[in-house]
């Protein structure tokens, strides 16, 4: 090994008196790529901010090229060479991407505004992303896919030597996912030193030259990433063995509660038609564009959609949320920081404010709100100060309070979006034992989810979506990864979609 372009040397960190990092060693050297994995809470977060600038250590050594070194700011780092992609956008909603990619750091010619030179680095930094947004695209208008595009083009516009990648592949497509890894091994290649943090392990396995797995703020592993496979390494994050991932099936469906037919939901999917009953689990398959998340928003009443749908045997209609949740069907957002969970509050308000009825004649009763904390902490095991705002929250406690909240109304149907986005794999197994318990409970639930193994793990049934219809359902022997892509790709035979009323 060359000497570290990067290293902590026993470096901990306090937030008041609790130490949060313990003592943790991390060296990245250049032309590698670095993986560092563990659970939310584990200190990942924390030990890339101390690298990046963005917190200091408490004690311990920071390294750059083999000396001792302090940055008081990002800036600093920055200008050291040391770039870091966040997990959340740090984009300006109200600029272009052009803008957004050069803001700080505008070309000038005699002392005006080079555009045109501005304008053709935009486009060759998007085209080696294969990237198709129009430069002059409002960040506002853009998906969650094309903004960490649009992060990682900001990243590669630097002169760096050290990028830190924060769960750069949580909100894109395997296509999209396929192009960074690419340009991830091209910095590489070029002799930048990359630390990758990701909670897909089959990710951190293609990628990673070297690994870090954290547990509890200490480094439990440290070496070549090539001496652990994806098993190993979600047992040495969690403490545990994995190999009970997903809760066995062993339930049996009761009667058909929910009836759809002929839903369609204008410019994204037509003539959709199933049925669900009671303690079952329902998957729904199918590529990013498929139309599943518009489905489903669509007979939530989030989207306006035409169909017919029955209510355990009694014909309904539904105008809004509200509608929907007086039927004792509830929606779960894939997107809990935009549309799931207000990040500024605290878990109480954030917890009730989708049942605030239920607390509140005229005034809202705070410790009926509290005892309804009380409650949720403890079931569905949510960790953190009750003080802080939800948006300090790890990701995986996020996803259990939105969890918590959804079944504060005891909805009897449960549409749950993308259940584990951007959740380490401790806390998915987690979320997968409450979704089988409560359709054990005999709830009705429909899993929509981009990870095939998920879908199969979690579901008794799957329907798979292709261009706004469904192209098929799998069940039994016929629930496999291929069946599932040959449907979603429209090649091969299509299953047919058999009635269970």
């Amino acid at each position: 090994m060359t000497q570290p372009v990067l290293a902590l040397s026993g470096v901990s960190r306090s937030f008041g008196p609790i130490e949060v990092l313990h003592s943790v060693d991390i060296a990245l050297q250049p032309g590698r790529v670095h993986a560092l994995i563990g659970e939310n809470g584990a200190g990942k977060s924390t030990t890339m901010k101390i690298m990046a600038g963005y917190q200091p250590a408490s004690s311990g050594t920071i390294l750059l090229n083999g000396q001792p070194a302090t940055f008081a700011t990002m800036g600093e780092a920055e200008a050291q060479g040391i770039s870091m992609i966040h997990q959340e956008f740090n984009l300006a909603e109200h600029l272009s991407v052009e803008q957004n990619i050069f803001l700080g750091r505008e070309l000038k010619r005699y002392g005006l505004l080079n555009k045109p030179a501005m304008r053709a680095r935009t486009r060759a930094l998007l085209e080696r992303l294969q990237c198709t947004v129009s430069p002059d695209r409002l960040i506002s208008s853009l998906s969650n896919s094309d903004k960490q595009m649009v992060e990682i083009a900001k990243a590669l516009l630097r002169d760096t030597s050290v990028l830190i990648m924060d769960e750069p592949t949580a909100v894109l497509t395997r296509t999209e996912t396929a192009v960074l890894l690419d340009q991830v091994r091209a910095l590489r290649d070029h002799g930048t030193a990359v630390l990758f943090t990701s909670h897909k392990l089959d990710e951190v396995k293609a990628i990673a030259d070297d690994l870090t797995i954290m547990r509890d703020g200490t480094v439990v592993w440290s070496g070549p990433a090539s001496e652990l496979d994806e098993g190993q390494m979600a047992e040495a994050m969690v403490g545990r063995e994995m190999s009970t991932l997903y809760p066995p099936k062993d339930g049996t469906p009761g009667a058909v509660v929910l009836e759809v037919a002929g839903l369609s939901v204008p410019g994204y999917a037509e003539d959709i038609s199933f049925s669900l009953r009671k303690g079952e689990i329902l998957g729904v398959a199918g590529l990013i564009g498929a139309g599943r998340t518009e489905t489903f928003e669509g007979l939530a009443g989030l989207r306006p959609a035409q169909g017919a749908v029955k209510i355990k045997g009694q014909a309904v209609t539904i105008r809004d949320p509200r509608d929907a949740l007086d039927l004792g069907l509830a929606y779960l957002t894939e997107d809990r920081k935009t549309r799931g969970l207000l990040l500024q509050k605290g878990m109480r308000e954030n917890l009730t404010l989708q049942a605030l009825r239920q607390f509140s004649r005229w005034l809202v009763d705070k410790r009926a709100e509290e005892r309804a904390l009380d409650t949720a902490v403890a079931e569905f095991d949510i960790r953190g100060s009750r003080s802080v705002i939800v948006g300090s929250l790890s990701g995986g406690n996020q996803q259990k309070l939105l969890f918590a909240k959804t079944m504060l109304s005891d909805p009897d149907i449960l549409v749950i979006d993308e259940p584990t986005r951007g959740i380490d794999i401790g806390t998915k197994q987690q979320m997968y034992q409450f979704i089988r318990k409560l359709a054990a409970e005999g709830r009705a639930i429909i899993v929509i989810s981009s990870e095939m193994q998920e879908v199969i793990g979690l579901s008794d049934r799957v329907l798979v979506m292709r261009r706004g219809r469904i192209a098929g359902e799998l069940a039994g022997d016929t629930l496999t990864e291929d069946a599932i892509v040959r449907l979603a790709m429209g090649v091969g035979a299509s299953a047919p979609v058999r009635e269970t009323a």
